[in-house]
């Protein structure tokens, strides 16, 4: 049903714009608590590091529960997040009201997945799916931007009004357009942690890893990259959030389209950009006109890393779509984590100029990901095949003798 779907989508807003909207603003924080820029990169990080290290448990902990009030109290959560931030409290409180929320980020995209999927046609998962993530493209061409354009205008902490506020009308989505949802079967603990088993599983959840590690490298310090390395100034840089986060949505409903073909081709074509954007960015230069076309090329190619990772590792477990996906956010957020570590010691060693690069060494990596479970599935493919025909042969031989 479509309904739960945008409603999922309504409370994935806010989930984005507190994670992600504090990227526009890092060289405020930064300023403002007289801090380097790699250490405020930690109040993206560390969300993202206690993102990886509990979701699964998290995900297995909730997953008797009724599903409404889960995403219900999930939101609510991230709401007083934002709140309190918009206080510009001290920089240790800060950082441990933002990390409070990652507890249960996870946990409300599988869920919220889990909701737009329970009633519609095994066809339509991706596209419903592609639905519920374009969250993060729509609050990559409004709250984002919007929050950085007002911390421009103002100061950072507006940034952290505009999370409230999205928390609220999120709440409001889900308590009034969500029906009760019980749990009718819960999942043996057992059977869902049989996936860690599988190699396929194992190889799709390093590609994912890979993935997000090489675009968050860059991504993280987006505002960062352009004011120093393209000379953008805020303005300019909450123009660019605009830009990439309104082609983002386009791009999100056309990898949910071409995700229903084929997921591992679809999986490959938006992962090139991870190759192509830094040597765009660097041909680009100097050129302001050059830098916001590549810009519109990266927001296309980016912006459904989450929904192509996630997909792609259910597509080898079909069967256990919230603990894989909460696996997916985790090491998701994994790569967020390392990447964004490893793009802040770049440019305190090396400058931020060279942090495409280190998307582009990542990038690799995880398409030697998805070249090795392609082996690895052809290869099991054979053997069943092989099988299957030894098994036939005794049968054929006594049809003969018996003639």
């Amino acid at each position: 049903m479509k309904k739960y779907a945008y409603i999922g989508c309504l409370g994935f807003l806010a989930v984005i714009t507190t994670e992600f909207g504090i990227i526009g603003i890092l060289p405020q924080v930064a300023e403002h608590y007289q801090i380097s820029i790699d250490k405020a990169g930690y109040l993206l990080s560390a969300f993202a590091l206690v993102i990886a290290l509990t979701g699964p448990f998290m995900t297995l902990l909730v997953s008797g529960f009724n599903r409404k009030k889960v995403m219900l109290t999930a939101i609510f959560i991230f709401l007083i997040t934002g709140a309190v931030s918009s206080f510009s409290p001290p920089f240790w409180l800060l950082m441990l009201v933002r990390i409070l929320p990652a507890f249960l980020q996870p946990v409300y995209i599988a869920t919220a997945l889990a909701v737009a999927v329970s009633q519609a046609d095994k066809k339509r998962e991706n596209e419903l799916m592609s639905i519920v993530f374009s969250g993060v493209a729509i609050a990559m061409v409004t709250t984002v931007p919007f929050a950085t354009w007002l911390a421009s205008l103002w100061s950072w902490e507006y940034s952290f009004v505009v999370q409230t506020i999205v928390s609220v009308v999120a709440l409001a989505g889900i308590y009034l357009g969500l029906p009760s949802m019980p749990v009718k079967e819960k999942k043996s603990y057992g059977s869902q942690l049989k996936i860690l088993t599988k190699p396929t599983f194992i190889i799709s959840t390093a590609m994912n890893f890979f993935m997000i590690t090489a675009w968050f490298s860059t991504y993280s310090y987006f505002a960062e990259y352009l004011n120093k390395a393209k000379a953008m100034d805020s303005t300019m840089v909450s123009y660019m959030l605009f830009l990439f986060g309104a082609i983002g949505v386009f791009s999100n409903w056309v990898a949910g389209k071409m995700l229903n073909k084929n997921i591992p081709k679809t999986t490959a074509f938006f992962l090139s950009g991870t190759i192509l954007i830094p040597i765009l960015l660097h041909f680009s230069g100097g050129n302001t006109i050059a830098t916001i076309i590549v810009i519109g090329i990266w927001g296309f190619l980016y912006s459904p890393s989450f929904l192509n990772a996630s997909t792609y590792m259910i597509s080898s477990v079909p069967d256990s779509l919230e603990f894989a996906n909460s696996l997916a956010t985790s090491f998701g957020n994994l790569g967020v984590t390392l990447g964004t570590t490893v793009g802040g010691w770049i440019i305190i060693t090396k400058g931020v100029v060279y942090n495409p690069w280190i998307g582009f060494v990542f990038g690799v990596l995880a398409f030697l990901m998805i070249g090795l479970r392609s082996f690895l599935e052809r290869k099991k493919s054979i053997v069943g095949t092989d099988k299957k025909q030894n098994g036939k042969l005794p049968e054929r031989i006594l049809q003969l003798l018996r003639l």
